[in-house]
């Protein structure tokens, strides 16, 4: 089969670029699912795109590429342009077009009667270009679905028009290109052309964009109430596994932008986290009767979530530190209050003050703990290991630096 940089199915070139060019980092040698020639196209189709993004190393075991990015200095996440490349038909592009061009006047038209403009149009041209009204009649659905058509009925006939819409794309540039890079789903905003590219981001969480097609039919299952099945990617070269949960909510990690599913677990009977790049399809079910039962219950269990670990037995784990700041400080206690999450902060005097959470796994919140390193005065948590941990850690940290160990409690 010839190369081409379009592809039909964004599914095989994600799974692809994550194994290979994300998390992989494998060589063409290791490509053992299809042929090398398949290896080459694919290579070469990513190329295409992402040339100036990707570097190689060598070793004994081949010639291993990978995507190697400073977002400091990209305006837009180059992951997007795979979502550019989808392919279409010659009919595609005719239809595109021609109907808009139809309904150009503001005309409201059957589906006949665009079909018969159609045919006039297609006359003019040697080459027979046969258009049957059926397929019309599918595009003209479709176009409708994408909110660039509006129908109405008028009698025993369906009219056609053209969407009004008047909004100023270019008083927009900014929004645009802010909510294309920083919030999920953010590829509907690199179809739009008039986008600017004043931002860059120090933290720029570009993989997500793979995961935008699984990410939207969960928001949909979860907009009507859908029980979903998951085919889960194996992490240890085991069978895939399928699961099926009532989806709830989404999780978006601010420290590594990764993206996870919370739902209902049927078979363990409890709320359950997915992470978005492990799962390979969506198929949506039947509508969930008793969905607010299970909102319910993450109501409850939300309460006591620090991130989307939950520990090994579900347990509560207490954890508190003192703090102290000083004259001018008060950006401390500020931050604070802005991210205790389900937390609580209490004000002791001018200067110092207590954090308290209880949370399933405490663990969790140590890369945060860390931040505030020189004003914690103490740390206590009901799980030792976790208190343990964090001070062993200082003393290894005084250790490296030549500071006196007996200072760290």
């Amino acid at each position: 089969m010839a190369y081409s940089e379009l592809i039909k199915s964004f599914s095989r070139i994600r799974d692809y670029m994550r194994q290979f060019y994300v998390y992989g980092f494998k060589s063409r040698e290791e490509y053992d699912a299809k042929s090398a020639r398949s290896y080459d196209n694919e290579r070469r189709r990513i190329e295409s795109w992402l040339g100036e993004y990707m570097s190689f190393h060598q070793s004994r075991d081949g010639k291993h590429v990978f995507l190697s990015v400073d977002s400091r200095r990209i305006p837009s996440d180059p992951l997007y342009k795979a979502f550019h490349a989808k392919s279409f038909t010659d009919k595609d592009v005719t239809l595109h077009f021609y109907i808009l061009d139809a309904l150009a006047e503001g005309e409201s038209l059957t589906a006949g009667q665009i079909t018969d403009r159609l045919e006039a149009y297609l006359s003019h041209f040697e080459t027979p270009f046969p258009m049957d009204e059926s397929t019309v009649r599918k595009k003209l659905k479709e176009y409708e679905a994408l909110g660039l058509l509006q129908s109405e009925k008028q009698g025993k006939s369906l009219y056609y028009r053209r969407s009004t819409d008047a909004v100023k794309l270019e008083s927009w540039a900014d929004a645009l290109a802010f909510f294309s890079e920083a919030a999920p789903l953010g590829v509907i905003g690199s179809y739009f052309k008039e986008r600017s590219d004043h931002f860059r981001f120090k933290h720029h969480y570009i993989l997500h964009a793979l995961d935008s097609e699984i990410l939207l039919k969960l928001l949909d299952a979860i907009s009507q109430h859908r029980v979903v099945e998951l085919l889960i990617r194996s992490s240890r070269g085991k069978d895939d596994r399928v699961r099926t949960i009532c989806p709830l909510k989404i999780y978006c990690s601010t420290q590594t932008g990764r993206q996870y599913i919370l739902g209902y677990s049927y078979i363990g009977r409890h709320p359950v986290f997915y992470r978005l790049d492990t799962i390979k399809t969506v198929t949506l079910g039947s509508e969930e009767k008793q969905y607010d039962k299970y909102m319910g219950f993450w109501e409850k269990f939300d309460q006591n979530l620090w991130g989307v670990s939950t520990g090994a037995e579900h347990n509560i784990d207490h954890i508190e530190m003192t703090i102290r700041f000083g004259p001018g400080e008060g950006f401390i206690l500020q931050r604070l209050n802005r991210e205790k999450r389900h937390g609580t902060v209490e004000i002791i005097d001018e200067h110092t003050c207590r954090f308290s959470a209880d949370v399933y796994d405490a663990s969790e919140m140590l890369p945060w703990l860390r931040t505030f390193i020189g004003r914690i005065e103490k740390l206590e948590c009901s799980n030792r290991n976790v208190a343990k941990v964090f001070y062993d850690d200082l003393k290894r940290m005084y250790e490296m630096y030549g500071g006196d160990d007996d200072a760290v409690s």
